[in-house]
This record gives C-alpha cells, structure tokens and sequence, in this order.
C-alpha cells in the first residue's frame, strides 16, 4: 500500500497521524481520531511540550491522556529527518467518543452481529443480523430469543449458546435461521464469549449465504440433469477440453467406439479421428469456438473405432460458459452416424456428384451432361464406387451411399457430407 492509500485507510479508524517541523508546529495530519488540524496541534502541545513530559525524557512510546481520552502515542528517538518529525497516536480508551465510533461501525457492517446473555436475551443486534429476520434492531434487542425465532430455531440457538459459554471458546458453524415469511436461509460465521460487566455473554458474527447456497442447489441440480442426460439420451457425446483432451464421454460415446468408458476419458479427442477430406475444416471451425469467433458448429468427421473400422458421423460442437476470452471446453454431440465399415479410399468430388445425382434418379447420360463428362467416364465411375461401397447395383449404390453416411441425411436435393468443406457458424 501506498502512502495515500495509508492515510485513506487511517481517516477511518481511533487514530491520528502529524508530521510537525522543528518548533513541533503541525504542518501535516490525518486519521479518524480528531476532526481538523487544530485539534491535533492541540493533542501535540498536551503531550509533547511538557517539561517533565515523556518527551522530554526521551521516551519513544507512552500513554497520554486527552480530553478525557487514552492514546497510545508513538514518538520516533533521534533527531528530526529534513526539519520534520512524525508521530502517531492510536486512541485505547473506552471513552464515549471510541465507542460511539466502533458502535457506528458495528451497526452498519455487512456482516450480521449479535451479543445475548447467557438466559438468551439479545442485549445488541447490528442493522445486518435484523434484517435477516425482515425488521429492525430496535425491534430485536431486548426480546428472548423464542419471540424472535421459530420455537425449533429458538431450541437450537439456546444450544448452541450454551455449548459456547460451557466451552469459553469460539464456535465456527453453519445454521439455518427461518424469516417470519416462512422461507428459510443460512448464515456462517462464529459464536463466542464476551464479558459485558460482569457477566459472560454469547456474541456472534455471520454471513447470510442462502443465496451462495442456493446458487451451489441450482448447480447441483443442472449438474445433475446434465448427467441424466448424457447417460440416458443414448446420444454419443463427449465433453473435450480446450487442449483437445476427452474429460467427460456417455456410455453410447463408448459404445460406438468400441471402446470401455474409463478407457475413453482422458485420450486425446483426436486418436478417434481417421483422415477424412473434411478433417482440415473441422480444426478450422475448432480454432473459432475456441477462440469464441463461433459459438456452435455443425460439421462431419469420419471415426474410428477400437478394431479400426470406420464410419461417418454428424457432429454438433458446442462451446461451454461464456465469460472467458477463451473457451475452457467444448461439448461433441453425434446426431447421425453412418454404418460401421472397412475403411476405404476417400472419394473424389466428382464421385461424391455422381452419387448425388444418382439419388436423385438421373440416368447415366443426365450425369455425364450435368457435370460435362463423358458417358464412359461416369460409366467408369459408377463401376469404381459398385466396387469400393460394395453394391451390386445403382439402388444398392444410393442406399450404401446414405448408410454410410457419404450423403447427408433428411436434405433434398442429395448432397454429400462433405460438399461444405468448411464447417457451418452458428
């Protein structure tokens, strides 16, 4: 802390600070204890410029009396730094002064603060720990504890201030109080001995978190229904850090990778990634939710599973929270997937064309006019795809075509899964 964030700090505590030049005239002051400077070259001339004083003697810390106030005074031995000394004086005493200003702090502190004796009458309440009960300190100190609390609640506090004055020492706990509206809060905080006269009281100090701990209920319960849903959808679903790792995975993620859960959680996302055409978008639009220039993506990737069999799957990513620059993760959401199968060489584009084309019923000759081809090579091309998709003929061809995922599902006209070579921004 810096010098003016000190004397920000001391304008509101018992204490004044002065800097005064050789003649002890006060060139600077500060501190919550007096109110101008003119009372503090007053406090100066009283306690420095005795003959006799502490001062005088060379003392560098004393007790001096003022108006009727006790204050620590510390005086800094040796002779003066650039023509000027510094002093400080912290008020002790329990004059009225002093306790008006603690009163004033207590009362209006956020925390909420009580003292009762020990037959549980509340003998001080501040402004806090009224309204926890919806009324006002005047309408607290002076009543029992069972005309401010519900009778169970009363039992309970009766308890527990007894096991503090049977203790002598400080309790930390957490409670639950019950406003004259019925609903219900909590409060955490300590309850301890403290000597008023003669007699030994319990006073307390707590912070109201029923709203802390209703957030942490909500959380729990969307946690909660998260799981559910994750477990029970029979979607295949992971969560995947921002590093690219699998932190969380539902039972169908594990099932249709052939791969146990445990053993799921904690690869690296893309070990279950074979090498697609698309795959150059998919860390694209990856690098955008991370970096939050996209929210979601839908795309498609090719997976990979235990036995190395591979299919096509839709994927929609998601990024989680919204605060950060960065998103911390992304969740991974397959909606449709393709049959299981051998792997087998990637299509080229104008494969991909032909089979949608196909889908949509056109003849050999239609193709080879719509995408300016010979008719022997779309010929050949239909031979090839028979080949690699292992079907014996043009229906069986559309049909493996959509099984495995080369054409996108519920989309007319066809169109294949990986004609957008970029993912689509949502």
């Amino acid at each position: 802390m810096n010098e003016t964030g000190l004397k920000s700090l001391l304008e509101h505590l018992p204490v004044s600070w002065w800097e005064a030049d050789r003649e002890l005239r006060v060139t600077d002051s500060g501190g919550g204890a007096f109110d101008d400077t003119g009372t503090a070259q007053r406090f100066l001339d009283t306690v420095c410029r005795r003959p006799s004083g502490p001062a005088a003697a060379g003392l560098r810390h004393w007790q001096a009396r003022f108006d009727g106030r006790l204050f620590d005074v510390h005086w800094p031995v040796g002779a003066p730094r650039q023509g000027r000394r510094r002093g400080l004086a912290v008020e002790v005493g329990t004059g009225p002064a002093a306790d008006r200003r603690y009163d004033a702090f207590a009362d209006l502190a956020p925390a909420a603060a009580f003292i009762r004796d020990a037959g549980g009458r509340h003998l001080w309440a501040n402004h806090a720990y009224a309204h926890l009960y919806g009324t006002t300190p005047e309408q607290v100190i002076g009543k029992h504890v069972e005309e401010v609390d519900s009778p169970v609640d009363a039992a309970r506090v009766l308890a527990l201030d007894k096991d503090v004055l049977t203790r002598g020492k400080p309790v930390r706990h957490t409670l639950t109080y019950h406003r004259p509206d019925g609903s219900s809060g909590q409060a955490a905080g300590h309850r301890f001995p403290v000597q008023e006269g003669t007699e030994t009281c319990v006073a307390g100090i707590y912070i109201d978190i029923s709203d802390y701990t209703r957030a942490l209920h909500q959380r729990r319960e969307a946690e909660e229904s998260l799981c559910a849903l994750r477990d029970h959808s029979g979607l295949p679903c992971a969560l995947i850090s921002a590093g690219g790792r699998i932190q969380q995975a539902s039972a169908a993620a594990a099932e249709l990778l052939g791969i146990r859960l445990s053993d799921l959680v904690g690869r690296r996302a893309d070990s279950v990634l074979a090498p697609a055409s698309e795959l150059a978008g998919l860390w694209r639009g990856w690098r955008d939710l991370i970096v939050r220039r996209s929210r979601r993506i839908q795309t498609s990737a090719v997976l990979v599973d235990a036995h190395g069999r591979q299919r096509r799957a839709r994927l929609h990513l998601t990024t989680v929270g919204r605060g950060a620059a960065r998103a911390t993760s992304v969740w991974a959401v397959v909606t449709h997937q393709g049959i299981s199968h051998e792997p087998y060489p990637a299509l080229t584009a104008s494969q991909e064309r032909i089979l949608s084309l196909l889908a949509v019923g056109r003849s050999n000759a239609d193709i080879a006019t719509s995408l300016h081809l010979s008719r022997q090579t779309v010929d050949y091309h239909l031979s090839r795809l028979r080949d690699l998709l292992d079907a014996p003929n043009r229906c069986a061809l559309v049909a493996r075509a959509y099984a495995l995922g080369i054409l996108v599902p519920q989309s007319w006209p066809p169109r294949s899964a990986t004609a957008v070579r970029s993912p689509r921004a949502t």
